[in-house]
This record gives structure tokens, C-alpha cells and sequence, in this order.
């Protein structure tokens, strides 16, 4: 069992940038992939970015590359999402997500992953 909790989103203005982290328990945080997903109002939910359990492969929606970066610190069992040059079209409630998962690959889709958190809510404004 993984229990997440997302914190950091806010409110800004497009141009800016906004960190987001997500704290996760269990005590096998290496052995687990971790994802970002969005879902803004009236849509579906979209994978974001992704990252491994060691951290050695990440994979970004076409949307969100070279503007957004995920990372982790598997000695704090913590993932992070840097968002710069926000655009109005990345506001959405933030989730982050959790597999068990031993590979390098990188895990794209909402069905692929087992645990929530309850997300976190980003606004930019125009």
C-alpha cells in the first residue's frame, strides 16, 4: 500500500513557475514508479510526466516538455514536478501517482497506476 499527498499548487501569473511535491509512505519508495497527471475542468484525465523508481528514465507529455521537470529523493520518499513558463492551459488539479513497478520503462496512462493522492489544485492566469 502507497499513501501520497500532493502539496505546492497555488495560484500564478503565465510566465511563472510553481513546484509541486508529493510525499508518499511505505518503506520500498525505490521500488515504486511515480507519475503526474492533470485534469482540468470538464476533461479527461492527461498523464503529465513520469519517472522511474531509480530515477534513471522520465518521459514528459509533448505539452509540458521543456517546461516541466519531475525528479524524486528516494531518501525522503519524495517526487517533485518543477513547472516553469506556465501557460493558462496547464491550470488543473495536479495528481501524483504510484505503481510498483522494477522496470526502466516509462508508465503513460491513468489506468497504468495503482495509488492517488488527492491532488492539488494550480491556477495560472492570463
Amino acid at each position: 500500500q502507497v499513501h501520497l499527498v500532493e502539496s505546492g499548487g497555488g495560484f500564478v501569473q503565465a510566465g511563472g513557475s510553481l513546484s509541486l511535491s508529493c510525499a508518499a509512505s511505505g518503506r520500498t519508495f525505490s521500488s515504486v514508479a511515480m507519475g503526474w497527471f492533470r485534469q482540468a475542468p470538464g476533461k479527461e484525465r492527461e498523464f503529465v510526466a513520469t519517472i522511474t523508481g531509480s530515477g534513471g528514465n522520465t518521459c514528459y507529455a509533448d505539452s509540458v516538455k521543456g517546461r516541466f521537470t519531475i525528479s524524486r529523493n528516494n531518501a525522503n520518499n519524495t517526487m517533485y514536478l518543477r513547472m516553469n513558463s506556465l501557460k493558462p492551459e496547464d491550470t488543473a488539479d495536479y495528481y501524483c501517482a504510484a505503481k510498483y513497478s522494477s522496470g526502466n520503462y516509462c508508465h503513460l496512462r491513468v489506468n497504468d497506476y495503482s495509488y492517488w493522492g488527492q491532488g492539488t489544485q494550480v491556477t495560472v492566469s492570463s
